[in-house]
């Protein structure tokens, strides 16, 4: 089975971001396993607020829901901004629906308090969505399990090592059974998008 094509989202304004540091360890991690890696930090490119009526016809959209539709893996990486996701990722995911169709939601939360009602929020999201999000999310408190980019919790070393798994694993299995889905005639929940390019 091959390798899942994985987008990770560092949505964290702040450019000395701890939830953009871990990404980036992550992303590794999964690289070193074999996936394609595409990562997008909101520090460094920064997206105009979602507007309906403007957004889809901007000069940063089409190269932007390019690399949204070539993933089959969402990684979500957020602080934890007063019980939810911080609003450059909430800003993110407005931006796109049907791209996300089908796919896998994974998300990790940099969070004081467990980061509950985030990982809760952004599976909404992903529901609303008509994806699949993993049944559990990986949250970490910055300064107790994190420092200068290193991962210093034995913990978050052993979660982040099963999640870099488990996007592998499962992601392989949705994109694989996504494309017979799009390639068959069977009536699963995708045949309603077949006619449609996503």
């Amino acid at each position: 089975m091959s390798q899942p094509h994985i987008l990770l989202l560092s949505g964290s304004a702040s450019r000395k971001s701890a939830t953009g540091d871990l990404l980036r360890l992550i992303a590794r991690q999964l690289e070193a396993d074999g996936a394609t890696v595409d990562l997008i930090d909101l520090a460094e490119e920064p997206l105009p607020l979602f507007n309906p009526d403007t957004s889809y016809t901007a000069p940063h959209y089409a190269p932007l829901k390019a690399r949204v539709e070539r993933a089959d893996v969402y990684l979500v990486g957020t602080p934890d901004y007063h019980g939810t996701m911080s609003s450059a990722t909430k800003n993110f995911l407005d931006h796109f629906w049907k791209e996300y169709t089908g796919k896998l939601f994974a998300t990790v939360v940099a969070s004081h308090d467990k980061g509950l009602t985030v990982a809760d929020h952004i599976r909404t999201v992903a529901r609303q969505c008509y994806a699949w999000a993993l049944p559990y999310a990986v949250t970490f408190v910055e300064k107790a399990d994190m420092k200068e980019g290193r991962i210093v919790d034995d913990a978050l070393r052993d979660r982040i090592e099963m999640l870099v798994r488990d996007l592998r694993v499962y992601g392989a299995l949705l994109a694989a059974q996504r494309r017979v889905d799009f390639a068959g005639t069977e009536p699963g929940f995708l045949a309603q998008l077949r006619a449609e390019s996503i």
